[in-house]
């Protein structure tokens, strides 16, 4: 069962999903699929692959805060916008960091969930 909140930590290569609350913290990391094709723009067809396997990792979850380098946080965005946009109200925020660890991602989150009042509450029905 998803938990309310995730941070998500992504690259080209990689993403780790680090669902929390007060108690727990769950994390799960996603590999992108590295094929080779003759087909031309193969490397977007593996890029949109990528991430939406993490879009999936994120079903369910109310909050998420999307983190990594300037241009995989943008391309995700840009990912999402066009082919999630069921995802898009979930996400509060993107930020550009370097290389945190989960800790630092955790705290991160919540700070940013703090800061948009979004930690105090359960999930409701809606």
């Amino acid at each position: 069962m998803p938990l309310f909140h995730a941070v998500v930590l992504t690259d080209h290569q990689s993403a780790l999903v680090v669902q929390f609350d007060a108690e727990q913290v769950l994390s799960q990391r996603i590999q992108a699929h590295k094929h080779q094709t003759a087909q031309r723009n193969s490397a977007v067809r593996t890029e949109h692959e990528f991430f939406g396997e993490v879009c999936n990792a994120l079903d369910g979850i109310q909050q998420v805060l999307v983190t990594g380098s300037h241009t995989a946080t943008a391309d995700f965005k840009h990912y999402a916008e066009k082919h999630r946009p069921l995802l898009i109200p979930q996400i509060v925020g993107y930020e550009v960091v370097d290389h945190p660890t989960e800790n630092q991602l955790v705290a991160m989150a919540r700070k940013a969930f703090d800061k948009h009042n979004l930690m105090a509450g359960v999930p409701t029905a809606g």
